[in-house]
């Protein structure tokens, strides 16, 4: 059966803001029946706790360390071979809607005379998608310009066009309250997210997306993989009524965090508890004016989903698409005294990752919980397998995860999980006086630990997350866990020494050309002709020359 992928990605949505994931008051029933469908895993990680370099790993299949693409507006280099690519190859087409966070490479395909609208440098330039409409959701405007001059291009123009007319209605309305005196609210401030953001609910960001989804696929001649990829719940923490009013306070998890450790914070661990994002999160009247609002903006993109999975029951696309969802990473939201992503924390690291199967091969794991180490890595290997395609495991450094959704196997090959993290154009490199060579860090975690290593000559971090799942005791000074240190490092170098770098070459191909030089004239090590396979070296026997006297006349 020929199927088609619709691959859903949420920004910033953490793994247990949902209710099939436990959370006791964001009730999301649609989500939850996707579940009910299909496969849900428990254990799936990011490859690293920021927008940008987690969806290039998610796009190329490769960790950070390979792609290089390590931060926000550091380019994906001409070159890397992205899910496109490989769905191409397969047969399958590739399209985004919404957010890729893609910075193109414009220096390495000026370099090699790429134009930019061209098909293939569009390609390169779009991270390997054909773009049904890109909208990485951020219009934000300072004193030096705005953040992306693209963001949010087609959304403000049809918001423009229903009568939302100002020089920027992503934000005046889209994200951003009105008082009564018609004084924008900003949603930047945070003091404003309970507020009702003015928009008819309609016309916002999520609702607006599950409509261009649902435009591709009315359109789409298949097979097909549509990246459906949204920007919220991502910041701005503002959402239009009727969510807006749905939660309080009262349902305000209790924070995550202790006084200990924040007072025994690991000097990295504390910079970033201590900038400005984490002293504003560390404040309940800050988590009780946002969270709700995040759990507003939630509870609208499950109420999305609903609409969306209705329309592929009614149009029976549900019996031939392949049905994705998860989150480019987490959110502290004040726990661990943290804001925002960038710590190693399951908080951000650990996303939600539900797969919907609708073959009948598929049958037997409906409904099930898995709980294998998963990396992000591994779905586009597992889109691969799934548009009938050979898996380039050269250059594909995940897994498919298709056994496991056919019930042949219960775990992932893998014992353990990565995660990266560069922080070396941030302002914390800076206060915590470290060369852009040493603000980087590395986290790697099995079922019972998990690891931080800090360049810059930091001690480790250690969590022990069977007996501390909260990870609110370090570790990583205890002299009674060194040997499980030394073998969570020993685990990081095996990691580190994988030869990632050869993408040319499979490995069938490496075997195939074991002793092929000897068969093209290459001899080595033999002292006489009858030392070796007579056939490797008819070329230099019995033959005859003249001495080259004879053929050189003399000079003059």
């Amino acid at each position: 059966m020929t199927r088609n992928i619709l691959f859903i990605m949420f920004d910033q949505l953490r793994w247990d803001y949902l209710s099939c994931y436990g959370h006791p008051h964001l009730h999301t029933p649609h989500i939850d029946r996707l579940a009910a469908r299909g496969v849900r895993f428990d254990r799936a990680y990011i490859q690293s706790p920021i927008c940008g370099s987690s969806r290039m790993s998610t796009y190329t299949g490769r960790y950070v360390h390979s792609h290089g693409a390590t931060g926000n507006g550091i380019p994906l280099k001409v070159g890397e071979i992205t899910l496109g690519d490989h769905l191409r190859k397969a047969g399958m087409g590739c399209w985004l809607v919404g957010k890729t966070h893609m910075r193109a490479d414009a220096e390495g395909m000026a370099r090699l005379g790429l134009e930019p609208d061209s098909l293939i440098g569009a390609r390169v330039a779009e991270c390997g998608f054909d773009v049904f409409e890109r909208d990485d959701g951020m219009f934000p405007e300072g004193p030096d310009g705005a953040y992306d001059p693209d963001g949010a291009k087609t959304y403000n123009e049809w918001l423009r066009d229903k009568g939302y007319d100002t020089d920027n209605p992503w934000h005046d309305f889209a994200n951003s309250g009105l008082d009564a005196e018609g004084n924008v609210l900003s949603g930047w401030f945070l003091k404003n997210s309970p507020e009702a953001a003015n928009i008819a609910e309609e016309d916002s960001e999520t609702p607006y997306l599950t409509g261009r989804g649902i435009e591709f696929m009315q359109q789409a001649e298949g097979p097909w993989c549509c990246h459906l990829s949204y920007i919220k719940p991502h910041w701005p923490y503002i959402v239009p009524e009727p969510y807006a009013s749905m939660y309080g306070p009262e349902h305000v998890l209790p924070v995550v965090r202790s006084d200990a450790e924040r007072q025994n914070a690991h000097p990295v661990l504390k910079g970033f508890m201590d900038t400005k994002i984490g002293q504003t999160f560390s404040r309940q009247d800050v988590r009780e004016a946002v969270i709700p609002a995040y759990m507003g903006l939630i509870k609208q993109a499950d109420d999305q989903m609903g609409r969306l999975f209705a329309w592929l029951e009614e149009t029976g696309r549900d019996k031939d698409t392949v049905i994705v969802l998860t989150s480019d990473h987490g959110d502290f939201l004040g726990d661990h005294w943290m804001g925002e992503k960038t710590f190693f924390h399951d908080t951000s690291t650990r996303v939600p990752l539900i797969i919907y199967d609708p073959s009948p091969e598929a049958d037997a794991t409906r409904g099930t919980v898995c709980d294998a180490l998963v990396e992000s890595i591994d779905l586009a290997p597992t889109f691969v397998e799934i548009a009938g395609g050979a898996v380039a495991d050269h250059i594909l450094e995940g897994e498919s995860l298709m056994p496991i959704l056919r019930g042949e196997r219960a775990e992932t090959r893998r014992d353990y999980v990565i995660c990266e993290y560069d922080y070396s154009a941030s302002p914390l490199a800076k206060l915590l006086n470290v060369s852009v060579r040493d603000a980087v860090m590395f986290m790697i975690a099995d079922k019972r630990w998990k690891l931080i290593h800090c360049e810059g000559g930091f001690r480790p971090l250690l969590f022990d997350l069977e007996n501390d799942p909260q990870e609110l005791v370090d570790l990583g000074e205890s002299a009674a866990h060194a040997e499980v240190i030394a073998q969570m490092y020993d685990k990081l170098f095996q990691w580190a020494r994988r030869p990632s770098q050869r993408t040319t070459r499979s490995e069938a191909q490496l075997i195939g050309m074991r002793g092929k030089s000897g068969r093209r004239g290459i001899v080595l090590g033999v002292y006489d002709e009858n030392d070796t396979a007579p056939e490797l070296t008819v070329k230099y026997r019995g033959r005859s020359a003249k001495p080259w006297q004879e053929i050189v006349r003399p000079k003059g």
